[in-house]
């Protein structure tokens, strides 16, 4: 079994009515990936569509991915905001809690955090700002809202 010290959330970046199993699959092999980006994807409807087992390295975090889990909800844009908006469903929050409580079961050690968070902190002042995200992903502040897994 991999030692795993991070959990990420992710959002797919996509549409929440388009994105399915078999389209997500598609995205990372037209990418060349050997393996997909996240380990478990949450739907709009509550849904969690498992796509690598966890013992499987996934391609969510460049640099980070030997010793993490990567989870995503279906979402994150829509037409109106096609740049990041955090648009999961009420199922999808559910879904997401109650996955991270059965990965922090089997993972204590790990802490819980969204893909931004690993952006530099460029002017060293102990916080990644708005203006030194990497990424916007997952559209929301996961260091935050699952502050509780991270106690």
């Amino acid at each position: 079994m991999r030692r795993i010290d991070r959990i990420f959330i992710h959002c797919t970046a996509s549409y929440q009515e388009t994105t399915t199993e078999a389209s997500l699959r598609r995205e990372f092999k037209a990418k060349g990936w050997k393996y997909p980006g996240y380990h478990y994807v949450v739907q709009a409807n509550g849904h969690i569509i498992h796509l690598l087992d966890e013992i499987d390295v996934a391609n969510g975090v460049k640099g980070y991915n030997a010793h993490s889990i990567h989870v995503a909800y279906v979402g994150g844009i829509d037409a109106t905001h096609p740049n990041g908006i955090d648009n999961r469903t009420p199922e999808q929050k559910f879904a997401l809690r109650e996955l991270l409580a059965k990965l922090k079961s089997q993972y204590p050690e790990a802490k819980v955090l969204g893909h931004r968070d690993i952006s530099p902190d460029l002017n060293h002042n102990g916080i990644v700002d708005p203006w030194e995200r990497i990424k916007e992903c997952p559209c929301f502040d996961a260091l935050i809202e699952y502050k509780d897994f991270n106690m």
